[in-house]
């Protein structure tokens, strides 16, 4: 009892409860927002390929029509966020999103359902940049893995719901009835926190101006280049190629034992559930152990793990090993972001982040069809074991690059 005393004593002395203050809940909430429609897509494309008879490659394309226009736009909107402030890129990646989400519901060819994920991935482009800076700023720095963590949270929320919501969904109304329900209250939540964040931000402004870098922070940044960049390639490498392995998961499990449609799309909660947790987890070990240590360990950790799926004897052995991987997804982001907001001056945070972004989102875009033309040629067996080999080779490089600029 006196040990769990002390635990409760330091984790609210530490920022354990900084997520009821300030603007950190309505960050949660637009975080919210933004990934509710955007995460249907994997959950349902099982469906969609049936509609659709699409091959492997052909589901490839499709993830990669959000996912490439997602990343292309990380880094023009984060160099705009630097400049015209970020409440409207914080809206149009809530409801801009909706409103393309809501025209996939409408689709009725494989052509336009590509060109609606396209609107999809360019509105969405402005969240990511612009919202951590805000949140950096309104927090003390001891605390700002913490914070990261917590807005991870509300992002990952919609990721776990969006498989069993959407199964429900699809099977009153269809896979195309799961993005037009969905879409039509985010459109107006994106309305709601304009005017809400706009107060808000306004208030906090004077705030926002007194929290900003120092110029020890600019020397900082400009001495260590050359730690930004390995811990960016093997941050976004690990999470790309987390990202086209989880787009197959669902039709993985459909095609080598045998799930339903349904089951093998629900079975994405598994990952996605990591991120109610681990998240904030990551954020308070960055904040005691340093953001590049724990980066480097998920990232070691997810090579091995991807080259076991090709062991897994059943489908609970697949589901364990989505666990593990969510488990460093969710862990690697919000360290990552701690990571840069720190090594970057109030002026490039967003623009920096926009690249961050570009490549994390970018390159899970271009390895998915990728990854669909390697199952369609060698299967599933080779393909994994590529993968996983390519996350540990390039940790090593980036490991050795990392101790080289410390010294």
């Amino acid at each position: 009892m006196k040990k769990l005393s002390e635990s409760f004593i330091w984790f609210k002395k530490t920022g354990g409860l900084l997520s009821f203050s300030g603007m950190l809940p309505l960050f949660m909430l637009a975080h919210f927002g933004h990934h509710l429609v955007n995460s249907l897509p994997l959950p349902l494309l099982p469906m969609i390929r049936q509609d659709f008879n699409l091959d492997y490659t052909q589901s490839g394309l499709l993830i990669s029509a959000f996912s490439l226009s997602y990343g292309l736009s990380q880094f023009p909107a984060g160099w705009l966020a630097d400049r015209v402030g970020p409440r409207i890129l914080l809206v149009i990646g809530i409801s801009g999103v909706a409103m393309a989400g809501l025209l996939v519901g409408l689709s009725q060819s494989y052509s336009i359902l590509l060109v609606c994920l396209v609107a999809m991935g360019i509105t969405g482009g402005g969240y990511h940049p612009a919202a951590p800076p805000l949140i950096s700023a309104a927090v003390e720095p001891k605390n700002r893995g913490r914070a990261m963590g917590l807005h991870m949270l509300g992002g990952s929320i919609p990721f776990f719901l969006a498989p069993l919501i959407a199964v429900a969904l699809t099977s009153l109304w269809g896979w195309r009835g799961a993005f037009i329900v969905l879409a039509v209250p985010t459109i107006l939540l994106g309305g709601v926190l304009y005017v809400v964040l706009g107060r808000r931000l306004k208030s906090r402004a004077v705030e926002y101006a007194a929290s900003g870098s120092t110029g020890r922070v600019e020397g900082a940044a400009r001495n260590n280049f050359h730690q930004l960049a390995p811990f960016i390639i093997i941050s976004t490498f690990a999470h790309a190629v987390t990202f086209c392995m989880t787009a197959f998961i669902p039709l993985f499990l459909v095609d080598r034992f045998g799930l339903g449609k349904e089951a093998a799309a629900a079975f994405l909660s598994i990952f996605y559930s990591a991120g109610l947790w681990a998240s904030l987890l990551g954020g308070i070990l960055s904040d005691r152990l340093g953001s590049v240590p724990v980066v480097l360990t998920v990232c070691f950790i997810t090579g091995p793990v991807i080259y076991l799926l090709n062991f897994m004897p059943a489908a609970l052995g697949v589901g364990c090993i989505l666990f593990v991987l969510g488990i460093c997804n969710y862990i690697r982001t919000p360290v990552a972001e701690t990571y840069l907001v720190s090594r970057t001056t109030e002026k490039n945070r967003s623009t920096v982040l926009g690249i961050y972004y570009f490549s994390n989102i970018e390159g899970g875009g271009v390895l998915t069809p990728v990854m669909g033309f390697l199952i369609d040629r060698y299967g599933f067996y080779t393909s994994f074991s590529i993968a996983g080999t390519t996350v540990l080779v390039l940790f090593l490089i980036c490991w050795v690059w990392l101790r080289s600029s410390n010294k």
